[in-house]
């Protein structure tokens, strides 16, 4: 009875080791992580960019284009 324990015990084991992931699936989830990485700091430095055209107040002075500047009327 041992023998058949062990031989099933081994068995197991071989089975739960063959059902690791093959290279193609790691390099996927690799790549999945690092596009998934990517666009979480797009979306941050999107947010931080929002948020800081936000907080700036509107100043319609700094706003207005320049103009040149009136010429005084000639004294006569």
């Amino acid at each position: 009875m041992k023998k058949v324990l062990s031989l099933v015990a081994v068995a197991g084991m071989f089975t739960f080791a063959s059902c690791g992931q093959s290279a193609e699936q790691k390099a996927a989830e690799e790549a999945a992580k690092e596009q998934a990485k990517a666009d979480s700091i797009a979306t941050a430095e999107a947010a931080a960019a929002e948020a800081a055209a936000a907080a700036m107040p509107a100043d319609t002075a700094a706003a207005a284009p320049a103009e040149a500047p009136a010429e005084a009327p000639a004294k006569h």
